[in-house]
């Protein structure tokens, strides 16, 4: 009954309002385009990108996002809706893991720990690869761990073949090399007692190699080597360079966990051990228990770190740690909850700290939008500034939200330090994803519409028009999907040089930033007609 009551208190969470942003470029509309094009060209065994060959992500994902547009139409809420779903999977799957590791209460702690955090929940609201894939190669790592106490554990290792070939078939090989630094830290720390035989590590990888086979293996025999050469070689790049610009610290992902992770984060804290080389809350738990909490540590501290040493720093990167961190953060509360475990007074300072500096942030948004005249003239880029020349509403009482969460989260730790734990601990969570709902329904499209939204106007009334378009010096897929373009009957298309001074054969039109757009206001063959917010935009004379 519990597992109904979580799946529909999920699905109230996760699908109301997936259409009520645009899709954000890149990532978002990225795969949604390829969705898109797949239903059009009708070719579902390659993934395209204004119907040519996109050799950067396995199709998976993108399969659940076009028989999500079969059903509810080509749109933002079809493009978000196979998440949406998956946010219910994932919070029955960890309750239900929860309660097998040791009771209803601990699934209870973990699917509010996950749900009731900032970037773990707004992702299940977003259109990206990301939470499919680590929801498979989470479950992957899980079924791996059964293995020493299942009571068919072949069977667990067939199960965790075929999960690691599905996170395979969503978003390539570094599924295979996370899954295989854990088993590997997890064996040296074991010091090689880890319950799954080398028969079995060749069940996982036989099972693996079968399901990722039924795509790669039919990919290579109907066009060749060349796209899995392409692929490999665009996710060692990937690893090895900072691409597209997404350069970032060391520590980069660090501080996204521990802000973007709030509450759950800082429960990590908690394991933080005193002088006697032991934990400062002193606690037994079944042998289980204790092999998974390694099996989460490994994977967590693999995870961040692999992450922060690969040169591209993008959020969503560091995402899979959610999986252990929300795990390591439930056993505390667990324990918290059921008094084997007390929390010190700095950590409730800290929880109260970070908790109000993003309520301050959120309460600073309306205060940016009101003021942005007086903020406009210090800001150093030109694009950014004239960003916020979009004209989106805002009033003096949407502080409110941001005080509100700050004055929750105030309450939340006045009831921790007076030891009404558990009101405490649900008053921070919930008022968390009362204020994570607030900010993705009421603050993102306003958002949105500084950062994109003059473009995507502009696109979309193209949609339906015999006519080109395309962007100018900056990297975009949203001129592909919001004009619904078709496959190009004239091959020279692809040539911007053609578009911009050749005989072309339909009205043609470009879109620039402003920060780019002085060589093209000179050129002789473009004419302005418009320009709004930060972009630019010609027609060819």
């Amino acid at each position: 009954m519990k597992h109904l009551l979580i799946a529909i208190a999920a699905a109230i969470l996760f699908i109301p309002f997936l259409g009520a942003v645009h899709l954000f470029d890149w990532d978002e509309i990225n795969f949604a385009e390829a969705a898109r094009e797949m239903i059009v060209s009708h070719n579902y065994s390659q993934v395209q990108i204004d119907f040519q060959p996109f050799w950067e992500k396995p199709p998976l994902f993108i399969w659940l996002q076009a028989i999500s547009m079969h059903i509810f139409g080509v749109n933002e809420f079809a493009a978000r809706f196979p998440n949406g779903v998956l946010g219910i999977a994932t919070l029955v799957t960890l309750y239900a893991m929860g309660k097998k590791l040791a009771d209803e209460k601990l699934g209870l702690w973990w699917a509010l720990a996950y749900a009731g955090s900032w970037l773990p929940h707004f992702y299940f609201k977003s259109g990206i690869i990301d939470p499919t894939f680590n929801f498979f190669i989470f479950l992957a790592i899980y079924c791996a761990f059964r293995i020493a106490y299942a009571a068919k554990p072949s069977r667990m290792a067939i199960l965790s073949g075929v999960f690691l070939g599905l996170a395979v078939m969503t978003k390539g090989p570094v599924a295979i090399l996370v899954s295989i630094l854990t088993l590997l830290f997890y064996w040296i720390y074991k010091k090689g007692k880890i319950g799954i035989s080398l028969a079995r590590v060749g069940l996982i990888a036989l099972s693996a190699f079968i399901t990722t086979a039924l795509w790669f293996g039919y990919e290579l025999i109907a066009h060749g080597w060349w796209f899995i050469n392409e692929f490999v070689t665009y996710q060692i790049r990937l690893l090895t360079t900072p691409d597209a610009g997404h350069g970032g610290s060391f520590f980069y992902h660090w501080i996204v966990l521990l802000i973007g992770c709030f509450p759950a984060s800082l429960f990590l804290f908690t394991y933080i051990r005193g002088r006697k080389n032991k934990s400062i809350y002193a606690g037994s738990a079944p042998t289980e228990i204790k092999d998974f909490k390694t099996w989460m540590w490994v994977l967590f501290w693999v995870v961040l770190l692999l992450f922060s040493i690969v040169e591209t720093k993008i959020v969503h990167y560091s995402s899979l740690c959610y999986f252990p961190l929300s795990f390591l953060a439930a056993w505390q509360l667990y324990r918290i909850a059921e008094n084997k475990l007390q929390l010190h007074a700095w950590n409730i300072v800290l929880m109260l700290l970070t908790g109000l500096v993003i309520g301050i942030a959120i309460a600073l948004l309306p205060v940016v939008g009101l003021y942005k005249d007086v903020l406009i003239p210090h800001i150093g880029d030109r694009f950014a500034r004239a960003n916020l020349q979009a004209q989106v509403p805002w009033s003096a009482w949407e502080i409110a939200y941001g005080a509100g969460y700050m004055l929750l989260i105030v309450i939340s730790c006045v009831l921790l330090f007076q030891k009404k734990v558990k009101a405490g601990l649900l008053c921070m969570f919930l008022s968390t994803i009362a204020a994570i709902q607030i900010t993705i329904v009421h603050f993102t499209p306003k958002i949105e519409r500084y950062s994109q939204g003059a473009a995507i106007d502009f696109f979309k009334t193209f949609e339906g028009k015999d006519s080109y378009v395309q962007v100018l010096k900056y990297h975009s897929y949203a001129h592909l999907f919001y004009t619904k373009k078709l496959p190009p009957a004239n091959k020279n298309y692809y040539n911007t040089d053609w578009l911009l001074s050749g005989p072309v054969d339909k009205p043609t039109f470009f879109v620039c930033r402003i920060t780019d757009s002085e060589p093209w206001r000179k050129d002789p063959n473009l004419e302005i007609i418009g320009e709004k917010n930060g972009f630019v935009f010609f027609k060819r004379k």
